[in-house]
């Protein structure tokens, strides 16, 4: 019982992402189809971060996009209030923001210590300042990987995609000398609460996401030969604004909305944290 720590349902998070993302599936929804005939197909990719070298538990070394987890220490919203992620086990439930309370079906880790004088920026976590998204969104200091998902009006960024040199930034708790990483695996993408900002579970798209942990053998032990399937995205997502920016740049304005829904997110939020203190 010492892990648990008791707080009321974040409902007000939970009405407002479920009261925009309806509005914004239809939007990105529009904007992907005309993309689709006039961007080449590598237009539509998300890109790997490609940052340089981290080393891994075991001698491990992992190149290219990396992390795209959780930092230990983050409250995860479960069944029974908030418990640290590395607390959290197999089966556990945690809440969706769509009201409903889902198994854990396993978690990945990785764990990273620096290899050369700075952590690699694909590693180095994004740190996300207490109502940085909203009032009380997230409610504590947050820390993800660059890669992983927030939810912000709607719709899935990057976090990486969010710095903006004030709110949101690469950053560390204080006293760690290593990273260590989680990422919580439910039967579908899922948006949950950590810290109380909406925040995405693994998304299976090859069936091979698993392999990138360092526990990848426990998952092979608990679904062996299971058929992974690909995921539906639990919302609409920007990899970046380079496909409306596309689009623009040749001419179709006047068919979508010029007014880009993750442009107007960042100045939002940048507008949040330089705003007084009251």
């Amino acid at each position: 019982m010492g892990r648990l720590k008791s707080r009321q349902p974040h409902s007000a998070t939970r009405r407002h992402f479920l009261g925009v993302a309806a509005a914004a599936a239809g939007r990105v929804a529009g904007v992907a189809a005309l993309a689709s005939t006039v961007l080449p197909s590598s237009a539509h990719a998300e890109p790997g971060n490609g940052n340089g070298w981290g080393q891994g538990i075991g001698g491990g070394r992992f190149k290219g996009g990396g992390a795209s987890c959780i930092l230990k220490g983050t409250q995860v919203l479960t069944a029974q209030g908030e418990v640290a992620v590395e607390d959290l086990r197999i089966g556990d439930l945690v809440e969706t923001v769509r009201g409903e309370a889902l198994p854990i079906r396993w978690i990945g880790r990785q764990t990273f210590w620096k290899s050369g004088p700075s952590w690699p920026k694909s590693v180095m976590p994004v740190r996300v300042l207490r109502s940085a998204l909203g009032d009380g969104t997230p409610h504590r200091d947050l820390y993800i990987s660059p890669r992983h998902a927030l939810f912000v009006d709607g719709f899935s960024v990057t976090a990486r995609d969010l710095v903006n040199g004030l709110s949101i930034n690469p950053g560390l708790p204080p006293g760690r000398e290593r990273l260590e990483y989680f990422h919580i695996l439910l039967d579908n993408h899922e948006i949950i609460l950590t810290e109380g900002a909406p925040s995405g579970t693994m998304l299976i798209q090859t069936g091979h996401e698993h392999e990138v942990f360092v526990n990848f053998a426990e998952y092979e032990r608990l679904y062996p030969g299971e058929s992974r399937k690909a995921m539906a995205r639990a919302a609409p997502h920007y990899g970046g604004w380079a496909h409306l920016a596309g689009l623009l740049r040749l001419g179709v304005s006047s068919v979508v909305d010029g007014r880009d829904p993750m442009q107007k997110a960042y100045a939002r939020i940048a507008a949040r944290a330089q705003a007084p203190v009251s």
